[in-house]
């Protein structure tokens, strides 16, 4: 039977059970259903009924606040584009949103299966953060290979995923006992496991589990995105800074071509190898210097000598160039220039402006190729120009007046005024080294003076007055070219008609001064004539006649000290007086006399007899000449 109930009342009692909360504190319900009147099970009936309405509805009231918050909270995780203070945010509203003791996310790494914990809230054990998870081992891997929600009450219950010893100990000093992990998922990438955990044992429930699930999903959209975005600005500043370098790289290009156009003209055009230097000094905005095949600086610029010459050494067994860092840690390039195995020279850069990088390494590299060339064509004019040098010096040295002048007349022709000529320096050179000290001599005589070689010699004409000069100077700069070991021999040049006699004057003493012991220095033949006189051209017997003259006091100050000849010249300087020569030497007259005495016992009492004397007084100016006088 129908039991009827008044709609007041049924009014009365839902607006009473909307008011009451859900464990039925308030008995306002049940106070309206005892003054209706009902019969006992009807009231029962409506008692339960509204007792289920009212958990239902305080269950979706709570439901509202937890999805108000997700949508919040998304809505703010939205706004930041950092990835890991998007991570500690994610963590922390996880961690208010469940109310869990412990959250934490746990990163996953694709290439080797492990996952990391990137990010905590609650802990306190130091070894929690930055744990690793080995792939297939924890409740961890487990969400990350079923791709769903993983939870237990008890860890240390667990048996649904394998435990490892190191994750075990961390949890243990964490002193967790209940967790839940969710995946975060973007698409079929698992991107990490988020966890919520208790100190306690704690049965998660279906709300608390699509709670954090449904965070979990839109945080890992989120992640994504901001992973996403990361990468984008990433590539972005890699396409700007690839864009930057293709830029320089095409402006270096462009840069080397001009260089190459310009170096291309000035071959063309005749150019020499300062005119590279300039060129290249422009295009690379840096200061280039030019040395030569002895690297030599043409302006004198001091340069770190031993560092250039290694640098010069490795880029000729190279063939690049070679960094070097100056006192003012600016870069310094060299590049050696050759051809074949002979080096002509070398580029030294010092960086400007401009860093040097590939394209401009390259670019010194040609031009120095192009220099190359330069100086080989240069030389090859050179040496043309030096053979009929050599051809006019050879018919002008002729003593042929049929020979000699037409080559007056040929020299004048080419610039070289012959009766201009005021020295003449012939140079005893090793064979090997003629050629260079051709050149180097012709540097010193310039485009009016005549260098060539000529039986066996090389000889300059110079229009320097003073021969001795010109020896010295002819002498230092071919001492430099070959590396010492140059005999020079100056005389002073008349008419055109003289140059026959003064070339062998020269020869003469060129051939008595090795006899002497000089072999290197330079010297005028004016010095020498009493003795080219004496002997001769190509006279061979000058250390002859000092042994047979003087010999016997030579083997005593070799044997005993060399005490007799300086005495012996001494006497014959201060024309045979023991006094003057005592006061000479600072010695006592009796120590002089002594020591002539001695001189008697091995010359012969009859020494100073004019005749004998003469030709002491040679053999000891001989003697002393080749002993004492060096490169002037």
């Amino acid at each position: 039977m129908t039991q009827l109930v008044p709609v007041d009342l049924v009014v009365e009692v839902l607006s009473a059970a909307l008011g009451e909360t859900a464990d039925g504190r308030d008995d306002k319900v049940a106070r309206l259903l005892a003054e209706a009147d009902l019969p006992e099970d009807v009231a029962d009936r409506i008692g339960g009924e509204v007792n289920r309405l009212k958990t239902t509805a305080a269950r979706w009231r709570r439901r509202g606040r937890e999805l108000a918050a997700l949508y919040s909270t998304a809505h703010e995780l939205a706004q930041l584009r950092d990835v890991d203070e998007l991570l500690e945010r994610l963590v922390q509203r996880a961690h208010d949103l469940i109310g869990t003791d412990v959250t934490y996310l746990s990163e996953f790494h694709v290439a080797s299966g492990e996952l990391r914990v990137r990010t905590t809230l609650g802990t306190v054990a130091p070894s929690f953060p930055n744990l690793r998870v080995p792939p297939g081992m924890g409740l961890a891997s487990m969400v990350v290979t079923t791709r769903s929600p993983q939870w237990t009450s008890r860890y240390d219950a667990m048996t649904q995923a394998p435990h490892d010893s190191g994750i075990d100990a961390a949890v243990e000093a964490e002193g967790l006992v209940s967790l839940l992990g969710v995946p975060l998922l973007a698409g079929d990438e698992v991107l990490g496991v988020l966890f919520a955990a208790n100190r306690i044992p704690h049965t998660f429930t279906h709300e608390e589990i699509s709670l954090l699930s449904a965070f979990a999903d839109h945080a890992a959209v989120v992640l994504q995105t901001a992973r996403l975005l990361a990468d984008t600005r990433r590539s972005d500043a890699e396409t700007r800074t690839a864009y930057g370098e293709l830029s320089r790289h095409v402006e270096a290009m462009e840069r080397a071509s001009r260089v190459h156009e310009d170096l291309t003209g000035l071959v063309l055009q005749g150019g020499d190898a300062t005119d590279v230097a300039d060129a290249l000094g422009r295009a690379l905005r840096c200061t280039v210097t030019m040395l030569d095949a002895e690297l030599r600086t043409t302006d004198d610029r001091p340069l770190d000598e031993s560092a250039v010459r290694e640098a010069v050494t490795r880029s000729r067994r190279s063939g690049r160039c070679v960094f070097l860092t100056g006192d003012d840690g600016r870069s310094r390039v060299v590049v050696a220039v050759v051809a074949g195995s002979t080096l002509l020279g070398a580029l030294v850069l010092d960086q400007g402006a401009l860093a040097f990088g590939p394209v401009e390494q390259r670019t010194a590299e040609r031009a120095a190729q192009i220099t190359a060339l330069l100086l080989l064509k240069q030389d090859a004019v050179v040496e043309a120009e030096q053979r009929l040098r050599g051809d006019l010096l050879t018919d002008l040295l002729s003593g042929d007046p049929a020979r000699s002048q037409p080559a007056v007349a040929r020299a004048a022709a080419r610039g070289v005024h012959v009766e201009r000529m005021r020295s003449v320096v012939l140079l005893a050179v090793d064979t090997d080294h003629r050629r260079a000290a051709v050149r180097a001599a012709g540097r010193v005589a310039g485009p009016d003076g005549l260098v060539g070689e000529h039986a066996n010699r090389v000889v300059a004409l110079t229009p320097e007055p003073d021969p001795a000069a010109a020896a010295r100077a002819v002498h230092a700069a071919v001492s430099r070219a070959v590396g010492g070991g140059v005999l020079a021999v100056g005389a002073a040049t008349g008419p055109a008609t003289g140059l026959h006699e003064r070339c062998e004057a020269a020869e003469s003493c060129l051939r008595v001064l090795p006899a002497l012991g000089l072999r290197d220095g330079a010297v005028t033949s004016d010095e020498y004539l009493p003795y080219t006189a004496l002997f001769g051209p190509g006279e061979q017997r000058v250390q002859a006649f000092v042994d047979a003259t003087i010999g016997p006091v030579l083997e005593w100050d070799a044997e005993r000290g060399r005490a007799l000849l300086p005495t012996l010249a001494a006497y014959l300087d201060n024309r045979c007086s023991p006094v003057a020569t005592a006061r000479a030497l600072h010695l006592h007259k009796n120590t002089v006399l002594q020591r002539l005495d001695r001189v008697s016992e091995l010359l012969g009492a009859r020494w100073q007899e004019p005749d004998h004397l003469f030709r002491i007084g040679i053999a000891v100016r001989l003697r002393l000449l080749g002993t004492t006088i060096g490169t002037p």
